[in-house]
């Protein structure tokens, strides 16, 4: 069986934030006693706020405290949590300021998400048809000068292709599902999950279940059957979005993706691509971003 475990995406340290959780272990979707089960692992988590709830002049010291309990979780466990990083979801948390990447990539974030599900200076979000704007433009330059990539997940479908206009810097979809099997606005037409595995991204599957359109580990397996006939053998992972939605109860939280990996060999997967999906592709892609 499959030990390994990498997940691009969860929302925990925010949850753990609004319901006093200690990171440690809490009875969310993940803690850190969960995560030390897998060997080799690696956890990325999102610096998330609803930014409607946060005044414009809290947004940032905001997400530089969450960073802060995810340093200090790191200086005291520093061999288990040795690859897990941050990504920020919703650049107004930086004020849609470029200058502010610089820190947090100090900080270990490797990517950010233009937008969460509000329009901001840089983009629209998915539902709308805005996409980027020249700040958005500039934001993008400045993230791929940096190393880090652009998180498309959230993002409309002009602004997706706006992105992938601009360049051929790093992209990624952390956490979205299949629009052909789910017809939401978060998921992702075929056409655009192909043009992130020809320039060799990432895409996370969503444990979501409103993104799934289903709550059983099956749902999940369509999904990723249908990301890897569309040729994303090295470029598909998870994107869980632990802590932060419903989940398929036969997965639970993170001590459950072993069900995961079962249902795969069930399914006649070979080890070698059960273990990408689990954890290589991931590692490939943050392999590729600098530090």
């Amino acid at each position: 069986m499959i030990q390994s475990y990498f997940d691009a995406h969860c929302d925990t340290l925010w949850r753990a934030h609004t319901e006093n959780w200690s990171l440690e272990e809490n009875p969310g979707h993940v803690d850190l006693r969960r995560l030390s089960a897998y060997a080799p692992m690696g956890q990325v988590f999102a610096l998330y706020e609803d930014s409607a709830n946060l005044p414009e002049a809290e947004r940032w010291p905001y997400i530089r405290a969450r960073a802060g309990e995810f340093l200090a979780a790191k200086a005291a466990h520093p061999e288990l949590m040795a690859h897990c990083c941050l990504s920020v979801e919703g650049a107004e948390l930086l004020d849609c300021d470029a200058e502010k990447l610089d820190i947090v990539q100090d900080w270990g974030v490797r990517w950010v998400n233009l937008t969460w599900n509000h329009a901001n200076a840089l983009a629209g979000p998915h539902g709308t048809e805005q996409g980027l704007t020249a700040a958005g433009r500039d934001f993008v330059r400045a993230l791929w000068q940096r190393g880090m990539a652009v998180d498309v997940s959230h993002l409309s479908d002009r602004g997706f292709w706006d992105v992938l206009e601009l360049g051929e810097g790093p992209v990624l979809a952390s956490h979205s599902d299949s629009r052909v099997l789910c017809r939401h606005s978060r998921n992702l037409a075929d056409d655009m999950a192909r043009a992130i595995f020809a320039r060799r991204g990432f895409v996370g599957v969503n444990f979501c279940i409103y993104f799934l359109g289903g709550d059983t580990l099956d749902a999940v397996m369509a999904h990723i059957d249908h990301f890897l006939s569309l040729g994303g053998e090295d470029c598909l992972g998870m994107g869980s979005d632990f802590d932060g939605t419903d989940v398929p109860p036969e997965i639970g939280g993170a001590e459950g993706m072993g069900s995961l990996w079962a249902a795969m060999e069930r399914r006649g997967y070979p080890a070698p691509l059960i273990e990408k999906i689990a954890y290589g592709n991931l590692v490939r892609f943050l392999d590729g971003l600098r530090n």
